[in-house]
């Protein structure tokens, strides 16, 4: 492999009277589509967690991550590590930096050394304080009070026009009835290869493909799902379930090396063959970011031996973080309701197959071979 390209030097940025103009300025370098983030730590917060959640928040995303992680510990920097690997971010701008502790300041560290983003403190004080200074001695770093300097940091070079005010976006409270979400609570039960599995490109023979979205429509998922949760792993099973129409179980059995970023493919496993057996499925553009965001969040929660996408255990976690961005599968006529108006039914189809297969004669079913 190439050598890693070294990383960019650290800027301190002193604003020595803590000038509005610091603030001002950084806030509105702020445009995640343009790979910048200003990040404002919250006040009255000293935990590396806290940070970490704040960081998520800037990205645009919730910061609690739901379900149980080992040792209670919720892997928040992980997360904000792998939506920033994904994401095509390249500057972080951190905000009232001489008010971090030398153990948050070496979090954000580390958080360069991950993702190889361009780092700038701006410490709002005429000098480095003891604990700033302490977490910077093995780091390369400069030092600046000249403001235009500053700016060309939050911005880049050359420093870019900001961006007209994005407008508002509409408030997803429609749902979005997607057909390839039918099977994501199916009853099959593919396993995951013990054996190492090159799967062939999938080719349907069993089922039709799912309809591909369109542009405005993978648009418009993309961005419900990035502002409905920071756990990569379920927006990623989300996304998979939507180009590939396969189930929950048959997501489960996909591991970080099924995911392929140069061929831009996902190998999903079914080795008895409930389905279409292990197959490769092609991962359309705009699913990407997802994937690469699960495939690192993974590596570095777990290694390369757990659940890429959702496992199997986060069924309930998988249907609500789909809820909350207000996609579904189509729904059954208000005749054949079993739930309350207003809730998701996501077994409907299912249950439909199941019903014409038990009205089915004794004389069409054919006799199991003993």
């Amino acid at each position: 492999m190439p050598p890693a390209p070294p990383l960019p030097s650290v800027t301190v940025v002193l604003d020595r009277h803590d000038d509005t103009l610091h603030t001002h300025t950084a806030l509105a370098a702020h445009h995640p589509p343009s790979g910048r983030i200003t990040l404002h730590p919250g006040p009255g917060t000293t935990s590396e967690t806290g940070l970490a959640h704040d960081l998520l928040a800037a990205l645009g995303k919730p910061p609690l991550l739901p379900g149980r992680f080992p040792g209670g510990r919720q892997p928040a920097w992980e997360a904000a590590t792998a939506w920033m690997t994904a994401l095509p971010v390249t500057r972080l701008t951190v905000l009232r930096a001489h008010r971090l502790t030398a153990r948050r300041t070496m979090r954000l560290l580390q958080l360069q050394a991950r993702t190889g983003i361009h780092l700038t403190l701006i410490c709002h004080r005429p000098h480095l304080p003891a604990a700033l200074h302490q977490a910077l001695r093995t780091a390369d770093y400069s030092v600046t009070a000249d403001f235009e300097a500053a700016r060309r940091r939050y911005y880049g070079t050359p420093i870019a026009e900001p961006p007209p005010a994005d407008e508002p976006a509409a408030p997803a409270s429609r749902w979005l009835t997607l057909p390839a979400l039918d099977r994501l609570v199916s009853y099959d039960s593919p396993r995951p290869c013990a054996a190492p599995c090159t799967p062939p490109p999938i080719v349907w023979r069993h089922r039709p493909p799912p309809v591909p979205l369109t542009a405005h429509t993978a648009q418009r998922v993309a961005h419900r799902l990035h502002a409905a949760t920071a756990h990569p792993r379920l927006a990623a099973a989300v996304v998979a379930a939507l180009f590939t129409g396969a189930s929950l179980q048959q997501l489960a059995t996909a591991r970080p090396r099924d995911y392929d970023d140069a061929t831009a493919t996902l190998a999903l496993h079914d080795r008895a063959r409930y389905t279409d057996g292990c197959a490769a499925h092609p991962v359309p553009p705009w699913a990407g970011v997802f994937l690469r965001a699960a495939a690192c969040f993974t590596r570095l929660v777990s290694g390369e031996d757990q659940e890429l996408l959702a496992a199997l255990g986060d069924r309930g976690h998988l249907l609500r973080v789909a809820e909350t961005a207000r996609l579904r599968p189509p729904q059954p006529p208000a005749a054949r309701r079993k739930g309350p108006v207003g809730r998701v039914e996501w077994d409907w189809r299912e249950r439909q197959q199941a019903e014409r297969y038990e009205a089915m004669p004794a004389s069409r079913v054919r006799p199991s071979r003993r």
